[in-house]
């Protein structure tokens, strides 16, 4: 029988959601709990990779067993055993085929940007003092769904079959006096958003022209886009699914 899992992290201590030979990640400790609770090793597959110090709102993983699993019961004892940083949010019964990763049609991202110093907000976003050009940003962001080959905002050396992506949603918005960028697509490369983010900001802070984005894009080149920002400020917020579940 196949489960998935609905979780939520705060990522600043781990090297991100991937298991790595010498550091800790996070699906290391979800096995690591899911292994006491069954009392054998369980093997999960997530819905995406996310960098180290990145933090999730919403993710979901896959695991297989040979029992019905008591799913009250169950939520309680996991969530008792995982770090005060992991928490399982919900746990449903799936199609024996169901898969985290390749059945996932759309992921959601936010990145967030307070203005002013806050100490409350320092681990969870990005500060940045100087005034930014929102309305120039919104227009720059609306060209990304335009183009589908993201290279240039794709980590070198990466492994991959294509560096296509549709996104749907770019837009930055004020929510409480904290700037939060939002993007949506059916998949994203590794370090895709805080590249874009960073490219982003410079057309914000009159450091390149709105129509620098198509140059950039249409140059399949990492050097060609901006910095990429500091980690500690992106969310995964949303992953959705087609009629998967069973219950």
């Amino acid at each position: 029988m196949r489960y998935f899992l609905e979780l939520a992290y705060f990522g600043k201590a781990y090297h991100g959601w991937q298991n790595q030979p010498n550091a800790i990640s996070v699906q290391q400790e979800i096995e690591k709990s899911l292994a006491i609770v069954f009392q054998h090793k369980i093997d999960i597959v997530g819905a995406g990779r996310t960098d180290a110090g990145v933090h999730a709102k919403q993710i979901f993983a896959h695991f297989d067993v040979d029992k019905e699993i008591e799913r009250e019961a169950f939520a309680f004892k996991l969530n008792s055993l995982l770090p005060a940083d992991i928490a399982l949010k919900s746990i449903f019964k799936v199609k024996p085929d169901a898969h985290a990763r390749f059945d996932a049609s759309s992921r959601s991202y936010q990145y967030v940007i307070v203005q002013q110093k806050d100490p409350f907000l320092e681990d969870r976003s990005y500060f940045l003092k100087n005034k930014l050009d929102v309305e120039k940003m919104n227009r720059a962001a609306e060209i990304l769904k335009d183009y589908t080959n993201f290279k240039c905002f794709s980590k070198s050396k990466t492994d991959v079959k294509t560096y296509n992506c549709k996104i749907s949603e770019a837009i930055w918005k004020s929510e409480n006096q904290v700037l939060v960028f939002h993007i949506s697509a059916d998949r994203f490369l590794r370090n895709m958003v805080r590249a874009i983010v960073g490219t982003l900001l410079e057309i914000g802070f009159g450091k390149r022209p709105i129509e620098s984005m198509h140059e950039i894009i249409k140059s399949k080149d990492r050097s060609r886009a901006g910095t990429s920002v500091p980690a500690k400020a992106l969310y995964l917020t949303r992953v959705t699914y087609p009629e998967i579940a069973i219950e």
